[in-house]
């Protein structure tokens, strides 16, 4: 396993961002990705939440825009978060559309020849970890809980539906929470899954709630009710109902007045990663 190189450093809060290239097997190409150590990672091990980015995001986004740093060395977890796709193979139409291909990787492992390195749900699941805890003693990455918004609200809830034992929570900012039946999950699905639909159910969090043993952490999602992409694209009602006929506890929080932006993000950002803290501390 090649070693991370570090692109940049930057003091906040008494902790670091820390970005990092390094050369994925998974993906088979260079990714990036983004630590932010709080301070207390100086002297001892802390915990790890990843989050999940959405549709055209790179690993900055989240970590320029949210303001999540200051709850996070509050809170004493280091915050991770890689990029939304593999970059730089020059794939045939992988920047054709922006909810599809470069940016939009969906945190799944395709099965369609032509789209074959995107494996984003191996390379956060298997591949990242690794390479944190080979190169980073003082991330436990044994302790960790995950979140992400839209795109990475979909993959943050269905990796943690198909993980329970590697993440203690798990929350949302507007998933999209039933892809199978909105059109930014069915080009995606189909396109990388192929035509059967059988396959998407694998990755739709709507479908995988139904099948599981009970949680005991409640699922938390924060949706902005002036969303213009609620009703269409994220459906996070289909989710609720799902979670509620298989008793898995979910709460659900439709915020007044809010859209699909990192102001909204950045306005929940504390709650969430406290929620996170919470869980992650608790022995």
């Amino acid at each position: 396993m090649e070693g991370p190189t570090e692109i940049s450093c930057n003091k906040m809060f008494d902790g670091f961002n820390r970005r990092y290239k390094h050369y994925s097997s998974t993906l088979g190409c260079h990714m990036t990705f983004t630590v932010y150590f709080p301070p207390a990672a100086a002297s001892q091990k802390v915990p790890v939440l990843y989050w999940l980015s959405g549709l055209t995001c790179t690993d900055e986004n989240f970590i320029i825009k949210s303001g999540a740093q200051r709850a996070a060395s509050t809170e004493s977890v280091a915050l991770v978060a890689p990029d939304t796709s593999p970059r730089g193979l020059n794939i045939e139409g992988e920047s054709e559309s922006w909810d599809f291909g470069v940016g939009a990787g969906f945190y799944l492992n395709a099965t369609q020849e032509k789209w074959k390195n995107w494996r984003m749900y191996d390379y956060v699941v298997d591949e990242l970890p690794k390479l944190l805890s080979a190169y980073f003693h003082q991330l436990d990455t044994s302790n960790a809980s995950i979140f992400g918004h839209s795109m990475g609200g979909h993959g943050a809830l269905t990796i943690y539906l198909k993980n329970p034992d590697k993440y203690k929570s798990v929350s949302a900012f507007a998933p999209i929470s039933n892809p199978i039946d909105c059109p930014w999950g069915q080009k995606a699905l189909s396109n990388y899954l192929g035509n059967d639909k059988s396959s998407w159910e694998d990755y739709d969090a709507t479908y995988l709630v139904k099948k599981c043993n009970k949680l005991s952490t409640t699922i938390l999602i924060d949706q902005g009710d002036e969303d213009k992409f609620l009703k269409d694209q994220l459906l996070p009602h289909k989710f609720e109902e799902a979670c509620k006929s298989v008793n898995v506890p979910v709460t659900l929080r439709l915020q007044p007045g809010y859209d699909h932006s990192f102001f909204f993000i950045a306005t929940f950002i504390d709650e969430h990663i406290h929620y996170h803290s919470k869980a992650l501390h608790t022995s």
